[in-house]
């Protein structure tokens, strides 16, 4: 029987952060959506853009933590995205593209505090990455899941998403699925 455990993070647009695990060894399913804003109700892809709803882009990971451990999950976030930028991934730029854990329980809170200060000496500036508890989830529209595997010769695709891809096979080829 699997051992499959949920993992909510943000690290700028989702569309990055679902093809970077959806290659991970133990990832079953990879959702893009919306977490942490302050408006009322179901958040729609336009709203979340605007900046105004407090929403970030996220994506939540089922994954088999027989497989895969919480704490590997993380530091594979960490280092496949920039958590030194305040709001910013690359020329996305915005509340909603923050770099955020959201713990669904108190070990998960703990074991992220643990990666942060694990990986803080590899990068010459500070983390500014939010760990904070798990707020609603809302699932973003269908035409955002699975959108680098619909889209790869897309611009934004080729020149932002294939990148991260290949310093995810560098830095974590012992975690790819074969």
């Amino acid at each position: 029987m699997k051992n499959i455990q949920l993992a909510t993070v943000g690290g700028g647009c989702f569309w990055c952060t679902e093809a970077v695990f959806q290659e991970v060894n133990g990832v079953e399913k990879v959702v893009s959506g919306y977490s942490g804003g302050t408006v009322p109700g179901h958040p729609t892809y336009r709203e979340i853009c605007s900046g105004l709803t407090g929403h970030a882009e996220v994506i939540q990971i089922s994954f088999d933590a027989d497989i895969l451990s919480y704490q590997d999950l993380l530091v594979i976030f960490m280092t496949t995205h920039d958590p030194t930028t305040l709001n910013r991934q690359g020329a996305d730029k915005g509340t909603q593209y923050r770099s955020v854990i959201y713990y669904h329980n108190e070990a998960q809170k703990e074991i992220a505090e643990v990666v942060l200060t694990e990986v803080a000496p590899y990068y010459e500036n500070d983390i500014v990455t939010e760990i904070s508890a798990l707020e609603p989830f809302y699932e973003a529209e269908k035409e955002h899941q699975n959108y680098y595997r619909d889209n790869q010769t897309q611009g934004y695709c080729s020149f932002v998403i294939t990148p991260k891809l290949a310093k995810l096979r560098q830095l974590h080829a012992d975690k790819l699925k074969a």
